[in-house]
């Protein structure tokens, strides 16, 4: 098996409407999550609540939005999002490669 990471930039809609659950706690879950995809956070950014662009939902018109680099192998991003399906906090998740 390669062990070559590769760098990572992460950006992910939380969704914490009706959780007890914070922003932070919510991106402490997140970067639990890349660590069991064998990832290695680099760097976290809370980029805020922010109005969508399309809505899709009435009930759901903005969320915090959140980018996190990091590094991993190169199933890794597959995998992160496989683990974050389950996630209802995770509205949404775009990985780019750096």
């Amino acid at each position: 098996m390669n062990s070559t990471k590769r760098n990572y930039r992460a950006t992910f809609i939380l969704d914490n409407r009706g959780q007890e659950d914070s922003v932070d706690q919510i991106i402490d879950g997140v970067k639990a999550v890349i660590a069991e995809a064998q990832g290695e956070v680099t760097q976290v950014e809370n980029l805020g609540r922010r109005d969508f662009i399309r809505v899709t939902n009435p009930k759901f018109t903005a969320a915090s939005y959140v980018q996190i680099d990091f590094s991993a192998p190169a199933s890794g991003p597959a995998d992160l999002k496989d683990r974050l399906k389950l996630n209802n906090s995770v509205y949404r998740t775009f990985i780019q490669s750096l």
